[in-house]
Formats: C-alpha cells, sequence, structure tokens
C-alpha cells in the first residue's frame, strides 16, 4: 500500500515537473517543448493509475537524492563552520573572551558557582 502511494506522489509531482519545464518558454513568448508535456501527461497518466512502471523510476530518484544528501551536506556544514563559526570563535579570543570559564585561576578556591535563587527540594523531577 505505501508503495503505491509512493509512486502516485512521484508521479503526481514529476508530472508538475516536467509541465513546467514544458511551458517554461512561454513567459519569454517562445513555443512550449512539447516532449516535457508529453512526458508531463504519461508521468500524470502512471502516478493516477499507480503503475508499477514508475517505482524503479521512483528508487533510482531516491538513491539519487540519499548521493546528492552525502555530497551537499558536507559542502554546506564546511561552508557554515568556515564562514560563521571560525570568525566568531577568533573574534571571541581575539576579546579575550572564556565563555565556558575554562580558564585556570591560581587566585581560586573553588570554581564552585552559588546560585543565587533556591531551586527547592528535587524529590519531584518528573
Amino acid at each position: 500500500m505505501k508503495n503505491k502511494k509512493n509512486n502516485r506522489s512521484f508521479g503526481i509531482l514529476f508530472s508538475i515537473v516536467f509541465f513546467t519545464i514544458g511551458l517554461w518558454p512561454l513567459l519569454s513568448s517562445k513555443d512550449p517543448i512539447i516532449v516535457f508535456i508529453f512526458i508531463a501527461i504519461a508521468f500524470l497518466i502512471l502516478g493516477l493509475t499507480n503503475s508499477k512502471f514508475l517505482t524503479p523510476i521512483n528508487k533510482l530518484w531516491v538513491k539519487f537524492g540519499e548521493l546528492l544528501g552525502r555530497i551537499i551536506a558536507p559542502i554546506v556544514m564546511f561552508i557554515i563552520y568556515s564562514i560563521i563559526l571560525t570568525p566568531l570563535s577568533l573574534l571571541i579570543r581575539i576579546s579575550g573572551k572564556d565563555l565556558l570559564k575554562l580558564k585556570y585561576l591560581k587566585k581560586s578556591n573553588s570554581y564552585w558557582i552559588q546560585r543565587d535563587k533556591d531551586l527547592g527540594s528535587m524529590n519531584k523531577q518528573f
């Protein structure tokens, strides 16, 4: 049952995509691309009839998405790290801040932080 629903949504989605590609030239006053419109109609018919012809194409599309995820995610994470986190870290180090209070203080007897407010008894935590 799940595979049929997945094939239906896959067929409808790809029919919308190919229909959009086929009609895109109309925005610049050109002729539509008939081949893509026929492909869109074929995907729509196959999607609405829950055809099993869409299963291998759907599986191939999912594998392609997983491959793109393995490639794109590390690139995006590297960009975020290098553009946001590294400069922020350098600014914090230059300013001399110790946000996690990890520096060793020779003058301090204890690293215990006194609470200002009482949390009450911890008998009923959950």
